[in-house]
């Protein structure tokens, strides 16, 4: 059912605070109306679009990172807390696809999900002693997949990293990531 402007407004602000990734798309989906209406109800509300609303975030992030460079990690990070959890977003690109098929090469998951365990870390060096991973379907060009990663157990040495990554909601790729530190604060 339409919602009248206002009330549309004040949802659609909920539901970009309740989720910072939400597509135009998908909110003209929600709201039952054009994509051109909630660009306005955006600008109205000076509400950037999802690409400032991701840089951003990231941005808000840099000065956690202690393991690695921000420019180090594949991916936008969006989200970091050190040995808890941290989110990072990859849009998919002609230079991420093989192109006879575009499908996603499985190493750049890969590289988004491992550099998101590196720098989750609250330490000066963390590394990758082992992993253990799930390709769970093929990534498409044009799709954009989420990764997040929460800190299982840490103990003196080792820190265990399980890293989901979603497109659209839907489980693309699981890694349990087994990182060496060098010291536990």
């Amino acid at each position: 059912m339409k919602k009248r402007k206002k009330e549309r407004q004040e949802l659609l602000q909920a539901a970009i605070q309740q989720n910072p990734f939400v597509t135009d798309e998908e909110l003209a989906n929600l709201f039952q109306v054009s994509v051109q209406t909630i660009r306005l109800d955006r600008l109205e509300l000076a509400i950037p679009e999802l690409r400032e609303r991701i840089k951003t975030m990231a941005a808000a992030n840099l000065d956690k990172f202690r393991a690695l460079n921000p420019d180090e990690v594949i991916g936008d990070v969006v989200d970091l807390k050190l040995d808890q959890s941290a989110i990072s977003i990859l849009d998919i690109r002609k230079e991420h696809v093989f192109s006879r098929t575009g499908i996603a090469r499985g190493h750049h998951l890969f590289a988004q999900a491992n550099s998101l365990a590196v720098a989750v870390i609250d330490d000066e060096l963390a590394l990758t002693a082992k992993c253990e991973v799930v390709f769970k379907r093929q990534v498409k060009e044009g799709e954009r997949v989420v990764a997040k990663a929460k800190v299982i157990r840490a103990e003196r040495e080792f820190t265990i990293v399980e890293v989901k990554s979603y497109v659209e909601g839907e489980v693309v790729f699981l890694g349990t990531f087994t990182m060496y530190r060098s010291q536990k604060k």
